[in-house]
């Protein structure tokens, strides 16, 4: 009776480390660039022309008492969300600039998805 609590237990373990793994892969901690959904985004070496392109388009920056920080959700008004170029990589996000950073949205949800800066 003892094996089979202790088999049934490792089979538990077994079974459930790779979905909790799985469920924190998608979360950094710190200064890095944090992405919440797993659609595509800009690729790491786009983000320097990225962010170039983005200074010299001149988006003007929303400004907002409120950290800027993956999760958040922008206002529906007084914020315009931009298209992110082709050639940057296809993706389904727009772009602004919060506070002097440059943020991924998702358009439906205003939530910010990825911060660049």
């Amino acid at each position: 009776m003892r094996n089979r609590i202790l088999a049934l237990a490792a089979l538990a373990a077994a079974i459930g480390s790779p979905l909790a793994a799985q469920a924190q892969s998608d979360v950094t901690i710190g200064r890095a660039p944090a992405v919440v959904d797993s659609a595509p985004t800009i690729a790491v070496e786009q983000r320097p022309a990225f962010r170039e392109y983005v200074i010299e388009q001149r988006v003007p920056a929303f400004r907002t008492p409120d950290r800027v920080v993956v999760g958040a959700i922008l206002p529906e008004s007084g914020i315009t969300y931009y298209d992110v170029p082709q050639r940057f990589g296809a993706t389904t996000y727009r772009y602004t600039v919060v506070n002097g950073e440059t943020v991924l949205v998702e358009p439906r949800s205003r939530r910010i998805v990825e911060v660049l800066d």
